[in-house]
């Protein structure tokens, strides 16, 4: 297990080009993101400058040397050195949320989309804004028929964040034999329309989450039958979302350093010393679960990662409520970036799923104990 990361410069690149143009805009205080607000067009201009280095951002589980991320020659000079494809990958996505969440969800799911299109063979040109969506169970389903040159589809998707501004979505579907399928569909051609009057949120509000309407809408069936759930890649992709949740729960935590350090005393102190130490332990585990991906890419490790998510949703209460604790109201109500962020942190770590995902770590738990050696009395022994 690492001890600690190595220093990112694809990370330092974006996070120079993202202050340049918080420096610019005419609502920050030298360019610190502490003192600005995140409007609308400021918002989608990080976005944009985040989707042009996508094709520099690794996969998760790719290889040193082999990512898109990663030079040959990087590789070649700095192997012990140079942070895992997998934590380069979540040290930007932790580093977008601290600045604002909303960003850190359309951009995830872009990764995302671009990660999952590469594990299924999609060859075709990539550029533009994606996303996936892929909650299902609504009584209006989306149906597709495979026509004379592409397919067409029906039918309404719901829960779709960025709805109204990415250039192509990524969409899952039931076919006729109950098998999950994917679809690409181009979302600047007609037969669309997106209704966000179902998404009454105060946290993650501006997200542009709606549900989206297909009416014979061209679309593009692709991988095979179930690729999307059965692909080692569901779960490495389902880490990003923590590496997300933990970002914007230490930039959280780092008001409480700054308001110590400013005014110490020591019930801060005492506070300041809990979310401390849940943050490094989850902090290496991170580190842990990414040279678990990187030394078994073909592994799903989907005990590991789960835990993960459940250790950072607990993490993240722990800091909102601590913090508040150590800090008052003050923070939530005349701090306009702490305020969003503890608000859309709240809300974002709705996206586990709490008690079934304890009793899906208990069954894969046990699941694990038929692989014990002669040394082991349990599968926790130090």
């Amino acid at each position: 297990m690492s001890c600690s990361a190595a220093p990112n410069s694809l990370l330092l690149d974006i996070k120079l080009a993202i202050e340049h143009i918080i420096s610019i805009d005419k609502q920050t205080v030298n360019g610190s993101i502490n003192d600005s607000v995140i409007n609308d067009k400021l918002r989608h201009d990080i976005l944009d400058i985040l989707v042009s280095y996508s094709d520099r951002i690794p996969h998760p589980a790719s290889s040193i040397g082999t990512s898109t991320g990663i030079s040959n020659s990087d590789a070649s000079e700095n192997k012990d050195k140079t942070n895992s494809p997998t934590l380069i990958r979540w040290q930007i996505l932790a580093y977008v949320a601290g600045i604002d969440l909303t960003i850190a969800k359309w951009f995830e799911s872009h990764l995302d989309a671009l990660s999952i299109l590469h594990e299924v063979g999609y060859d075709q040109p990539t550029v533009g804004l994606w996303a996936v969506w892929a909650s299902e169970g609504n009584r209006d389903p989306i149906t597709y028929q495979q026509g004379p040159t592409s397919g067409i589809s029906s039918g309404t998707k719901t829960w779709c964040s960025g709805a109204n501004i990415v250039d192509y979505g990524l969409m899952t579907y039931r076919d006729q034999h109950g098998d999950s399928q994917l679809l690409v569909v181009d979302m600047q051609q007609s037969g669309i329309e997106s209704d966000n009057s179902g998404w009454q949120a105060v946290g993650m509000q501006a997200t542009d989450t709606a549900s989206i309407k297909l009416n014979k809408v061209v679309a593009n069936n692709v991988g095979v039958a179930n690729a999307y759930l059965d692909r080692v890649g569901f779960w490495h992709g389902a880490a990003g979302v923590a590496a997300c949740w933990y970002g914007a729960a230490a930039t959280l935590a780092g008001y409480l350093i700054t308001a110590y350090q400013q005014k110490p005393n020591d019930y801060k102190a005492m506070y300041l010393g809990q979310i401390s130490t849940a943050l490094a332990v989850t902090q290496q585990y991170f580190y842990h679960v990414a040279d678990l991906l990187t030394s078994q890419p073909n592994t799903s490790h989907q005990l590991a990662i789960r835990q993960l998510r459940a250790n950072v949703e607990q993490l993240a209460r722990l800091v909102i409520e601590s913090v508040g604790q150590a800090l008052g109201a003050a923070p939530f109500c005349a701090n306009a970036h702490f305020a969003r962020l503890a608000a859309d942190l709240a809300v974002f770590i709705r996206q586990s799923h709490g008690a079934f995902d304890l009793q899906k770590i208990g069954e894969l738990t046990s699941d694990t104990t038929g692989h014990l050696t002669e040394e082991q009395d349990n599968i926790w022994q130090l």
